[in-house]
């Protein structure tokens, strides 16, 4: 009998997957840390590196992450810096 493949959108759906996030933050003029822009979802660790080692001379930080996740569900796991340069906020 032959198997008939799922898209793969169909078979991520309702499992674990890893999100790799780029962000960037700036000092306000209160001096206070904030995002320069929203997070952005990367497809690889290595784009997200190499875009935050870009990035990194335009920004008081910028950090790239990785965190277990289950979108369907909502359920995100705690972060992990893949790369980070400056100041970024706690991730806790």
């Amino acid at each position: 009998m032959r198997r008939v493949q799922q898209p793969m959108e169909q078979q991520q759906r309702g499992k674990n997957t890893a999100l790799i996030v780029l962000a960037a933050f700036e000092r306000g003029e209160d001096g206070d840390l904030r995002p320069a822009f929203e997070a952005q979802q990367m497809p690889s660790w290595d784009d997200a590196v190499a875009r935050a080692k870009l990035m990194s001379p335009s920004y008081a930080g910028v950090i790239a992450l990785k965190m277990p996740a289950n979108p369907d569900e909502g359920e995100f796991g705690k972060p992990e810096v893949l790369w980070q340069h400056g100041e970024a906020p706690d991730l806790e």
